[in-house]
């Protein structure tokens, strides 16, 4: 999701929630994106994860953006969409997990725990590295729009 300001094009990105991200800052931002089920539409993946990650139904018009390939060797599809919305009032679905490791004990954490737009600048040094090219696709994108 993008938003146009006077001032330059903003974006969506999410912090991932739980331990292990809570100290983390540059280079842990992302896309809201997750993983689709076996033989699911893309396109139909992304609008779920949106919903699930920010609890609001993203609306298109779509815009398909080149895949890229996280260091771990994740293929990240995604579309940019022009919205906008309230980054403080996301409601994000949850995951359990053993906190702390080797306890026994189970807590739920919210899979995103923040959101926020950001001008380009800004948003190249919070994401995670290998999405940043999707920054660039967008911004070549808005300047031909």
């Amino acid at each position: 999701m993008y938003r146009r300001r006077p001032e330059g094009p903003q974006v969506l990105l999410v912090h991932p929630g739980g331990p292990f991200w809570k100290n983390r800052d540059l280079g842990a931002w992302t896309i809201p994106k997750g993983e689709a089920e076996q033989d699911e539409d893309l396109l139909v993946t992304a609008v779920r994860e949106f919903r699930e990650e920010i609890g609001v139904e993203p609306r298109g018009p779509f815009v398909p953006l080149t895949p890229v390939k996280q260091k771990g060797g994740k293929l990240v599809h995604a579309w940019a969409m022009e919205g906008d919305l309230d980054a403080t009032t996301i409601k994000s679905n949850t995951f359990l997990m053993e906190w702390p490791p080797r306890s026994g004990e189970r807590v739920e954490f919210p899979e995103i725990d923040c959101a926020e737009f950001f001008d380009l600048g800004n948003a190249n040094a919070k994401m995670n590295a290998a999405q940043v090219r999707l920054l660039a696709e967008l911004e070549t994108l808005l300047t031909r729009t």
